[in-house]
């Protein structure tokens, strides 16, 4: 990625501040798993550590995806500079341990998660006064809660990483939910940052803003901020 594409990606998130809550949001396949493994990567280049809730597929599958972009996650998770929580290779039936900074819960058990959520946002901030939390995805969670849950949970979740001033994304892929708990989800973010797989579209209280944008191989390359 050239440092004029990356200047253009840091100045559409200019306006993000310890605390914030970012919701992700896009129809499938537009780029948004592959924004927040940059997102979590440029933090740990940055020395921010990182939580990371991986909800759709399991934590192997987390440091696979990245390594095709060559962000490598494994020297980070033995640092302890990353804390993994893993819904899905239980539900899957795979017997695993928690260990370390990688634990285990399941999409059936947010009471569990929260607890988990809690533990590592204490974890991070012990580390480092500034770190990173992604909630990716929504999906899998609705499929299995209902959506009153949910949004307990996401708020939850803004109240964890909010008081240790962190910043925390949740990804959520539109056309899922009824519009109605869309737009609960809109009302809890602080930041919300649309991708449609042509435009980056990020709207705060600041103001809007938008860029073209593709995916590369370096990850997403965006141009043309307006």
């Amino acid at each position: 990625m050239t440092d004029q594409k990356v200047k253009v990606l840091d100045d559409l998130l200019e306006d993000v501040t310890p605390g914030d809550l970012i919701l992700l949001y896009g129809p499938p396949k537009v780029g948004k798993s592959i924004f927040c493994y940059q997102f979590l990567y440029s933090g740990l280049e940055g020395g921010e550590p990182c939580l990371y809730i991986v909800a759709d597929y399991g934590s192997r599958q987390l440091e696979q995806r990245m390594m095709e972009f060559n962000w490598f996650l494994r020297p980070y998770i033995q640092s302890g500079d990353v804390y993994i929580i893993d819904l899905l290779t239980r539900l899957a039936g795979v017997k695993v341990e928690d260990s370390g900074t990688l634990k285990f819960s399941s999409v059936q058990n947010l009471t569990d998660l929260m607890v988990k959520v809690g533990v590592g946002t204490r974890s991070l901030f012990r580390r480092s006064s500034k770190f990173r939390a992604i909630l990716d995805s929504l999906t899998m969670i609705f499929a299995f809660n209902p959506p009153s849950l949910v949004l307990r949970l996401v708020r939850a979740y803004k109240s964890r990483i909010s008081e240790a001033k962190g910043v925390g994304v949740v990804v959520h892929t539109t056309g899922t939910v009824e519009s109605q708990i869309e737009t609960s989800l809109m009302d809890l973010a602080d930041l919300r940052l649309c991708l449609d797989g042509e435009k980056i579209q990020i709207e705060s209280s600041a103001g809007k803003k938008s860029a073209q944008y593709t995916i590369t191989d370096k990850g997403i390359e965006c141009w043309g901020i307006k």
